[in-house]
């Protein structure tokens, strides 16, 4: 990496680190009564990979979940606590691997920033238990331009069904 492009790097990340949270994030005073339990009991209500991703910001391996391939009419909860994150309609093939989607239901999901790449990126959790769900990108379809990158293992679809 040369100067220039070392500089360029660093003037980007700081940019980014000063843009405002996603205005997907759930809002002060938020009603949804947060679910707290201990490791031992995450443990033992999720599988070993559910509680990596959830628990651990873990990601699953790309392609790995049947939820990438669902295009049924429903909704998709956290695979954790059971909180509606996501609607159908919003999901998109995204060709990354991961179940994609324009954007959550409003409040369900909270973000914060993640270095872990070392360029900083927005992280979304679960607004009820707190369970790591994946990243969000600038880089999505209409309405928003937005790309929710979900693990599937953290998810959990329920299927409409008609009255």
């Amino acid at each position: 990496m040369n100067r220039r492009m070392f500089i360029r790097t660093t003037l980007a990340a700081l940019a980014m680190m000063a843009l405002p949270r996603s205005p997907f994030a759930a809002a002060e005073g938020t009603t949804i009564a947060p679910i707290r339990k201990s490791e031992d009991e995450w443990r033992r209500i999720l599988s070993p990979q559910q509680f990596q991703v959830l628990r651990e910001a873990g990601t699953e391996r790309a392609f790995s979940s049947p939820l990438n391939k669902e295009y049924g009419k429903g909704i998709y909860v956290c695979a954790g606590c059971q909180l509606p994150l996501f609607d159908s309609a919003s999901k998109f093939d995204s060709g990354t691997g991961w179940p994609s989607f324009t954007m959550p239901i409003s409040g369900h999901v909270e973000t914060s920033r993640d270095f872990k790449l070392i360029l900083p990126r927005t992280e979304y959790h679960c607004s009820r238990c707190g369970g790591h769900q994946g990243h969000v990108f600038d880089d999505g379809p209409a309405p928003t331009g937005q790309r929710w990158c979900n693990n599937g293992v953290a998810l959990k679809f329920i299927p409409h069904t008609p009255a």
